[in-house]
């Protein structure tokens, strides 16, 4: 039994690899690839089958932590700060798209509950592939990117009323919906009464203790802990484990943890929900094909027709120029991921037949496969129905989470060094993200209104949450030789040649920072002892040749002449590799790219 379970995770795994490496290489979502391996091992198709009862019991919880994650991004403040804008666009296309698209479902008969789910299925957008392919296009911060990726972020909260109201579509008799519908909102606001309070009393001094031990798996465990406990919580009221795991996310989301939170979850949520892609494949029936693909094709230009009309119509009426409206709406038409987890909802709770779920889960794979090209094509398509694209640069929109740092500082370490530098950059109107694993220094900044946030700064997923790649300066004010080159390395893949002012102890860490990708490196006892010296030599001045006090603010020799003065022992640092800086060995301002040397700047 151990052995043939272990074959098929084998199997599972190896072609998996396999087909998301295949599908990387031609940038095809993996997503899809996910979905393939689920067809290719399922037991509707011929050769090697895995069983998917274990699987559809472990993919559970890659959705269950896929609503913790956006629960982390959305905070209660952060919801009530886009009521206005994105919330009502949002809502509005998701309240439309379900009621045009259910009631035509229900038009052509299908049943009501059938036909609502087939409406929120619909609904859906695939924020993986909008965003992953804005960013390849280099259009993730133009408006038409920001409205879609923002209002495609909003469907997967919206997705939680669903989560909620689908399971009760199949278990009540049409008399008792509304009592069942009731009596299932009356438990999810329960629920969300539970874990927001205690998850304010308890979350946070849980997760300051933890902290302090500074140990990965301690926090790792902790993490999981308190995701399936808000989860068992939903599940033992009677709801999805998916809006508890979303509401426990939301309430660590006002904390310094969030970004630590957020990096340590994303393997497991990404394994798991890779597993539950694979999962939809296999529900996937290739032998209906040749009887459904015409009613999956009408699907999917249904799909895309109904939502590219109505986001255009919707994000044109808040005011939007006619041109952008459209390229949200070409953003937005695709089907998504979640469509999915809603699909497996609704056929787990019999809300809909295998048939028609078939027909639906085939019109989303077919809109997620033309998805890339019509996002690629977006501003070709616009300029070809509407003439050359209208320029709007005084029109913004506030962006969403993971966009609202731009151009900015991100600070690894916050102690006395890391505090300093942000008082700098605060009294010259620099914003700034800083990081440090000690809860009571970040506890304490918070306190007083600082961006700081515990987190490990050598985790590559932590510099991709505080927005390096989007930055204007890494500086790394700790002096944890390993991580510091652990956090340059993870920084040059983020974002290639990002400016990095290293702190270090001393020169003898100087080449192998600068080697990791340091631009600049403050040995720290080196520059004190210059400090010390020019201070001493103006001190002295033309005390040490005639005896006489030096007249005040007289200079004598300049910094660069009494470091090439002082004595070095073999082997140690001679200066900066060529073409590179580091620290006092580039003596001066003029050497320094402009900048201000420490003796001047003390002496200011």
């Amino acid at each position: 039994m151990l052995e043939q379970a272990l074959v098929q995770m084998l199997l599972l795994l190896g072609a998996t690899v396999a087909v998301v490496l295949v599908f990387q290489r031609f940038r095809i979502p993996p997503s899809l690839g996910y979905l393939l391996v689920g067809v290719l091992l399922g037991s509707h198709t011929a050769g090697p089958v895995v069983a998917d009862e274990n699987i559809r019991v472990i993919a559970e919880f890659g959705i269950v932590f896929l609503l913790f994650t956006i629960g982390l991004s959305f905070s209660m403040p952060q919801i009530y700060a886009l009521r206005h804008t994105i919330l009502g666009l949002g809502t509005a296309q998701v309240a439309l798209t379900t009621a045009v698209v259910g009631g035509l479902a229900w038009a052509m008969g299908l049943p009501g509950p059938a036909a609502f789910v087939v409406g929120a299925v619909f609904a859906q957008s695939s924020t993986t592939v909008i965003t992953k392919q804005l960013m390849e296009q280099g259009e993730s911060q133009t408006r038409h990117g920001r409205l879609g990726t923002t209002m495609s972020v909003f469907q997967d909260i919206t997705a939680v009323p669903f989560v909620v109201v689908i399971p009760v579509l199949g278990v009540a008799a049409a008399q008792e919906v509304a009592g069942a519908l009731g009596l299932a909102l009356a438990k999810a606001l329960l629920a969300f009464v539970i874990v927001l309070i205690s998850g304010r009393l308890l979350l946070r001094p849980l997760f300051q203790l933890v902290a302090e031990r500074r140990s990965a798996e301690l926090f790792t465990l902790t993490v999981l802990f308190v995701s399936l406990v808000a989860a068992w919580t939903t599940k033992t009221l009677g709801l999805s484990m998916a809006f508890g795991a979303f509401l426990a996310g939301m309430v660590l989301a006002d904390t310094e943890f969030r970004h630590q939170v957020e990096s340590t979850i994303r393997p497991f949520r990404d394994v798991l929900l890779g597993l539950f892609f694979v999962s939809i494949g296999m529900l996937v029936e290739p032998a209906l094909l040749p009887e459904i693909w015409w009613e999956a094709l009408l699907g999917a230009v249904a799909l895309l027709g109904i939502k590219l009309l109505l986001v255009t119509l919707i994000v044109r009426l808040s005011g939007v120029d006619l041109q952008t409206a459209f390229r949200t709406g070409l953003l937005l038409a695709v089907g998504g991921e979640f469509g999915f987890a809603l699909l497996a909802i609704g056929l787990e709770g019999g809300v809909i037949a295998s048939q028609p779920a078939q027909v639906v889960l085939t019109s989303v794979l077919f809109s997620i496969i033309l998805a890339p090209f019509l996002i690629r094509f977006n501003q070709p398509l616009a300029s070809w129905l509407f003439g050359r694209p209208a320029r709007r640069p005084d029109e913004s929109l506030p962006a969403p989470r993971e966009l609202d740092e731009q151009g900015h500082v991100v600070i690894c370490g916050f102690g006395r060094t890391g505090q300093t530098v942000a008082r700098f950059l605060e009294s010259e109107g620099v914003n700034y993200v800083a990081l440090d694993m000690d809860p009571s220094i970040v506890r304490e900044a918070r306190l007083a209104g600082q961006p700081v946030y515990v987190g490990d700064s050598s985790d590559a997923a932590m510099l991709e949450n505080v927005g390096l790649e989007r930055a204007r300066l890494l500086i790394i004010s700790h002096d944890d030789r390993p991580a510091a080159l652990k956090t340059l390395r993870h920084a040059s893949q983020l974002r290639t040649g990002i400016p990095a002012v290293v702190r270090t102890r001393d020169e003898g860490s100087v080449a192998e920072l600068v080697a990791a990708g340091a631009s600049e490196v403050i040995p720290e006892t080196l520059e004190a002892s210059m400090i010390l010296t020019s201070h001493a030599l103006q001190a002295l001045g033309g005390a040490a040749v005639s005896g006489n006090p030096p007249p005040p603010g007289a200079a004598c020799r300049s910094l660069p002449d009494a470091a090439r003065a002082l004595p070095r022992q073999p082997g140690q640092y001679p200066g900066p590799a060529p073409g590179r800086r580091a620290g006092t060995a580039a003596f001066g301002g003029a050497e320094r790219g402009g900048a201000r040397s420490s003796v001047s700047a003390w002496r200011s």
